[in-house]
């Protein structure tokens, strides 16, 4: 893949405003703003109904939760875009609910009973983690080097692996069947295969527009069969109503427990590497110089979306990468378009209607659309690996060892059921113990012992790396803001050595 060379800024010069911040006509802003909500849509809905389904939450409360969702979504991104002082990257890039959250959620919202009561443990761990995001913001923008490929690497993948059984689990038909006849019912499996193959061809033969809108297209594809064959109930799309508002606190006010705070802010320091390969990223795209400043905005925006989100009953915010793929592709860099789409989304949360709708989605048919998302995490993780030396022993053990840590909650559940209930609340997470692994054995590896180690060099960009596995379905891939490719010092044959990155993957995750 051929290079993407950085514009000048010189050229601007002459210009009224540089692409980025080109204000469009409204027609071009409504059409290409409604296009990245199509991008989006997809991974948004999923997490608040795949956490709403794990905590047992009732059909109206699951609704109040996509609704919630997508109004902090488009408040979230008009911030991103446009820029309030110092929040914002004002770069077009999208917030949308991390899915690095999904599993540590869900660990919180079980150990403190499930339901709203869950709910509100976590709202409360949500909301002080992003004002811990807020404040850490600046001091994060220069602690990249400390967050290697082999880390990166192995978070998406421990992420990925994480979420995968959740979609399998919604392929036999829910977390709720589970010991009943209908778990894994042929029927169910049917659905997900068929709602799986479908999102396949449509990246196989559909144009590169249809292909970034696949996932959507399957889910509704499936919910169109299954509602043929009877198994669909939109009796709630009638009863529900035409306008409603999330309102602050609407379950009750969030309760702040130590160990779910703790596991929280764990949560947002990964999605804060995240969202900082995605500023790089689209920093590339478009040509905009990208520098701390810009990054610490990017992330004060996260913070202060997350803080919303805890307020508005939603979820911790990052940058996605699906619509970062899309600018690309579109070569429509205004990020106003971005403040469009965020109006959109806002227009779409004060509709139930429309919430309901999505809630009736059969898990079967949401189960095989997750198992593609969710696995396309995992993908960019193996890809950022692949670019790592493995065979440094170092290196290896750092995966090896936070593989294991990561499986262990799902392998050996007694362990942690015999700890206490504020404790579980941490570590009963794969995604964060692997993940939390994976920094510390790095530190214990190459930081305290002044090992030299791979060290991020933002100038150093090649185009040549594929980013598919983390853009939308079938869209060309964007410049990314590092390759992990190892060079080695001159020294015995074999004998590997320090290594330095060129350039690479960005670190954005679908959905995400």
């Amino acid at each position: 893949m051929a290079r993407v060379s950085r514009q000048d800024p010189e050229q601007f010069s002459q210009q009224r405003a540089h692409p980025v911040d080109e204000v469009l006509p409204v027609g071009k802003l409504t059409l290409f703003g409604f296009q990245h909500v199509l991008a989006f849509y997809a991974g948004a809905v999923i997490v608040p109904i795949v956490l709403g389904n794990a905590l047992g939450l009732s059909r109206e409360e699951l609704v109040y939760l996509i609704n919630a969702d997508l109004l902090t979504c488009g408040v979230a991104s008009i911030i991103q875009a446009l820029g309030v002082w110092k929040i914002g990257a004002r770069l077009p890039l999208v917030q949308g609910v991390t899915f690095t959250a999904v599993s540590p959620m869900i660990a919180i919202g079980l150990g403190a009973g499930g339901g709203t009561a869950g709910l509100l443990v976590v709202y409360g761990a949500v909301i002080t983690a992003g004002i811990a995001t807020f404040l850490f913001a600046p001091f994060f923008s220069k602690l990249v080097k400390y967050f290697p490929p082999i880390v990166i690497g192995t978070i998406l993948t421990v992420i990925g692996l994480t979420l995968i059984p959740q979609g399998l689990k919604d392929a036999a038909g829910g977390a709720q069947l589970i010991g009943h006849p209908g778990y894994g019912d042929p029927k169910n499996l049917a659905y997900a295969l068929g709602t799986l193959l479908f999102i396949l061809v449509v990246v196989r033969f559909g144009k590169s527009y249809l292909s970034s809108l696949a996932v959507l297209l399957g889910l509704v594809a499936g919910t169109g069969v299954a509602w043929l064959l009877g198994d669909v109930d939109f009796g709630g799309v009638k009863n529900a109503a035409w306008f409603g508002v999330s309102t602050p606190f609407h379950y009750g006010m969030p309760k702040f427990e130590l160990f779910p705070i703790i596991a929280m802010v764990v949560v947002m320091l990964i999605t804060m590497v995240e969202t900082t390969g995605d500023v790089y990223a689209i920093g590339e795209i478009t040509g905009k110089k990208v520098d701390n400043a810009t990054v610490a905005n990017a992330l004060r925006a996260d913070g202060v979306a997350t803080v919303l989100g805890g307020v508005f009953n939603s979820f911790p915010y990052v940058a996605f990468a699906e619509n970062i793929g899309l600018v690309r592709m579109s070569k429509v860099m205004s990020r106003f378009v971005v403040v469009a789409a965020g109006g959109f989304m806002i227009v779409m949360g004060l509709l139930p209607k429309a919430g309901s709708a999505v809630a009736a989605i059969p898990h079967p048919v949401l189960g095989g659309a997750a198992i593609a998302m969710f696995g396309m995490v995992a993908a960019v993780g193996i890809q950022i690996l692949g670019k790592v030396d493995l065979r440094e022993e170092r290196n290896a053990l750092i995966l090896a060892v936070s593989l294991a840590a990561a499986l262990l909650p799902n392998a050996v559940e007694p362990f942690f059921t015999r700890m206490p209930e504020d404790v579980r609340a941490v570590l009963n997470s794969g995604i964060t113990l692997g993940s939390l692994t994976a920094v510390l054995l790095n530190l214990f590896f190459n930081v305290f012992t002044r090992r030299k180690t791979m060290e991020i060099d933002w100038d150093e960009i090649e185009g040549d790396e594929p980013a598919e596995a983390h853009e939308p379905f079938g869209a060309p891939a964007p410049a990314a803001p590092y390759t992990p490719q190892a060079h080695h010092h001159p020294g015995p044959p074999h004998a590997p050595g320090p290594q330095h990155p060129q350039g690479g993957p960005d670190w954005g995750i679908p959905g995400h």
